[in-house]
Parts: C-alpha cells; sequence; structure tokens
C-alpha cells in the first residue's frame, strides 16, 4: 500500500486541526423550512407546527449546509488532507455514517453559528470495498451563543478492492472501474444475473445511456447482500418483487432485513404488477461519466403497490418526464452480465409509448399466494426467501446506487429540484 508507516504520521497531524471556524447558517431556523421536512419525511409530530414549534431534532445538520456557493470561514485543512489521500491513491470516497448529539431545541428565528474540527483520522483499515482511512470530522453548532447539539460525521476514503493503488498493473479491469462519482458503489455482480439472452435496440440502448456508437465503461454493479439477495434474485427472472411482512402485512422497498412498522424479522414476497407513476424526478446534466449519456431522467417511482423505487425513466425525452407520469416496468440490459429494471412511460391511451419496447408482467395482487413461483436459482420455494434477518452489516450504498437495493441510475451530481 502507498505511503506506509510515513502516510498514516502525517495523517494523523490533520487530528484537531480546524475545518471550519466562525461558520454562518445562511439562513436562521425558519418554519417554511421545517414544514418542507415534515412534508418529505412524513413526520405529523405536532410539536413542529404552531406558535410554540420546534425544528425536528434531526434537521441539525440543515441549518449548517451551505448550498452550492459554500461557506466562508473554511481552514483549507480539511482539503489538504483529502488532496494529500488523493496523491497516495486513496482516489474514493464513500459516507458510512454520522452521529448527532442534541443539547437544547432550535426555534424559529435561531441564528446558528458553528465550528468543525478534524477529530480522528483512523489508522488504514481494510473493508470489502477497499483499503483506506476513515475521517471524522465533529461540528459543534450553537444557537445565540449556546451549544444547540454536535454533528460527527465520518468518511472511507480507500483504494477501490478491484483496483491496485497509484495505478499499478493488476488484476483490476479497467473496464469494470467505477467513475469518480459513483462513490458507493461495488463491482460486484448479481449471482447470475443477467445471463439471459435479450437483446436491445439501438434506440433503447441510448435512452438507457448506453452509447452503441462506441464502447463505453460498464456501468458500476449493485451492491448484493443478504439483504437484499432476493430482490435481485427476481429482477433474474424479470419479476420485481416486494418484501411483505407476514407479522403485519407491511409492504416494504427497499428491502430491509425487519419490518419498520412492528419490528418482525419474517417476510415473505409479492411481485408487483410493474404500473406506477412518476412521484418525482431529477434530470442529470454533470459530470459527464463514461458509462452514463446525460441529460437524463431518474425518477422516484410509486408502484401501484404503494412502495416507491428510484429507476430510470426510459422512452420519452428527459426534457418530457412529469410527475404524475404513467410508466411501466421493463428490463433493460446494459452489458452482458447487468440487467435492470427500468420504467418506461405510457402515453395517455394506457400502451407503451414505444411498441417496441418489453412488455410488463402479468399483474399480481398484493393477496395473492406467498407460494409463487420460486425466485430463488436453486429451485428453492419462494417461503425460503424468508427471514428472520440474522443479515450482516449492510454496505454502505453511494451516490451511484438507490438506497439499498442498489439499482445504478447514474452519478450523483444532477439538478437537483429539476421537476421535482
Amino acid at each position: 500500500m502507498p505511503g506506509g508507516d510515513d502516510l498514516s504520521a502525517r495523517l494523523k497531524g490533520y487530528e484537531g486541526r480546524a475545518a471550519t471556524v466562525g461558520g454562518v447558517g445562511k439562513d436562521p431556523v425558519n418554519a417554511p423550512m421545517i414544514r418542507h421536512w415534515c412534508e418529505a419525511m412524513g413526520d405529523t409530530n405536532p410539536a413542529y407546527d404552531g406558535p410554540d414549534a420546534v425544528a425536528p431534532p434531526t434537521m441539525l445538520q440543515a441549518w449548517t449546509m451551505g448550498g452550492l456557493g459554500g461557506h466562508t470561514g473554511r481552514s483549507g485543512a480539511y482539503d489538504e488532507l483529502l488532496r494529500l489521500l488523493d496523491g497516495a491513491g486513496y482516489t474514493s470516497v464513500v459516507a458510512t455514517d454520522c452521529e448527532q448529539e442534541y443539547l437544547r431545541p432550535l426555534r424559529p428565528g435561531d441564528r446558528i453559528t458553528f465550528d468543525a474540527v478534524i477529530e480522528s483520522v483512523s489508522g488504514r483499515k481494510t473493508t470489502k470495498l477497499g483499503t483506506g482511512f476513515f475521517i471524522t470530522t465533529r461540528m459543534d453548532i450553537r444557537a445565540g451563543g449556546e451549544l444547540a447539539g454536535t454533528h460527527r460525521f465520518r468518511i472511507l476514503k480507500y483504494v477501490p478492492a478491484h483496483r491496485n493503488p497509484k495505478g499499478r498493473a493488476g488484476a483490476g479491469d479497467s473496464s469494470s472501474t467505477v467513475g469518480p462519482n459513483a462513490v458507493g458503489s461495488s463491482t460486484a455482480k448479481p449471482s447470475t444475473a443477467g445471463l439471459k439472452a435479450a437483446g436491445s435496440s439501438a434506440a433503447e440502448a441510448k435512452s438507457a445511456g448506453v452509447n452503441s456508437g462506441k464502447a463505453k465503461r460498464r456501468r458500476p454493479r449493485p451492491v448484493i447482500n443478504r439483504d437484499n439477495a432476493g430482490f435481485w434474485e427476481g429482477v433474474e427472472r424479470h419479476r420485481l418483487l416486494i418484501q411483505r411482512c407476514t407479522a403485519c402485512g407491511t409492504l416494504r422497498f427497499p428491502w430491509l432485513p425487519g419490518c419498520g412498522a412492528c419490528g418482525s424479522p419474517d417476510w415473505d414476497t409479492v411481485e408487483s404488477c410493474g404500473e406506477g407513476t412518476v412521484y418525482s424526478y431529477v434530470v442529470m446534466h454533470h459530470p459527464p461519466f463514461p458509462a452514463f449519456d446525460p441529460p437524463y431522467a431518474v425518477g422516484l417511482i410509486e408502484l401501484a403497490e404503494g412502495v416507491r423505487i428510484v429507476s430510470n425513466v426510459a422512452g420519452v425525452p428527459h426534457d418530457q418526464v412529469r410527475i404524475g407520469l404513467p410508466v411501466r416496468l421493463e428490463f433493460q440490459r446494459y452489458d452482458e452480465e447487468l440487467e435492470l429494471p427500468v420504467f418506461r412511460a405510457v402515453d395517455g391511451s394506457g400502451s407503451e409509448s414505444d411498441p417496441g419496447a418489453s412488455a410488463a408482467r402479468e399483474p399480481v395482487g398484493i393477496g395473492g399466494s406467498a407460494a409463487r413461483e420460486p425466485v430463488s436459482t436453486d429451485g428453492s420455494a419462494a417461503r425460503e426467501l424468508r427471514g428472520p434477518g440474522s443479515s450482516a452489516a449492510r454496505e454502505p450504498v453511494g451516490s451511484g446506487s438507490s438506497a439499498s437495493s442498489g439499482l445504478s441510475v447514474g452519478p450523483s451530481a444532477g439538478r437537483s429540484g429539476e421537476g421535482s
């Protein structure tokens, strides 16, 4: 690994150095932002509304964000630290976790100030993503000069496991190198996904971001683990499977090891009928990335069953995607190994906007039998996909993938808010 003990010593020298001094929130705590947050999160707690309202505690970081223009008061030490790691070959980054401590409630009108410090830099660690260093920053947030809370944010700067550091020749396949903004994506492949022969026309390929005229890098591979392996086995069979809690019947997506409604670890699956509408969307413009062809639309699709999934919107120009647009499930092949569920726009008559698109599967009601066609490749019954979830720790999914399902829809940078 590059740098050795000398690099570790230099990194440790950044501990305790200021990252931001005298930062000021761009807006005071305010009711409109609280309302937007609560609507987005579905939080109806009455404490966040009315004349005596307080801000949701988990909004703590929101009041310190600098937007595209950034903040004054940055010391430069944090950027120096990242450049040092970049120069040593640790060029990939993924956010791993954050910790918050709340000391007093924030109320509309509070003026926010903050300072940040590089709290710790770990020794070299080896993870499934690759080998690197965990960097933790601590932000102290004040309201009217009084400490209101602390926010610790931790990232991993690493060399991807499939690639040798500092450009050394090795076993890594350059065709599968993940782009700079697909920071949390994995090069792991679905167990047997995408081995079916299914071609797509040049027009369909281009609408999905595949340039048929020249060789392009492969899309990032989805992260597959014990929590979501059943979903990807379903994709392999052209089935969009939704988890269902067998204790309370709540449907959930993305796949999780336990029910968020009742906490039960026991579940089975139902198959989506494939019908849905665009609940929200973003049009990706920048940065250009070899595996993708911007601009293109990434939608939050509300399925007929009531859950939502992030996926590409196909069959219509990006500037014609609208909230409420009816869409229908199809499966798009991107290379010889990768096939993903996408959603094709449906015209007003209810037919697909592209008559050549693959048809969605036969609708299956939510109340359908759990003992449907098996989704595992070894022929085991669907019930064998049930918990209890003795799952390993879920791996971080970066900006190139959607939540825990690992759908590779594209790099994260875009014009957020366009159409949403």
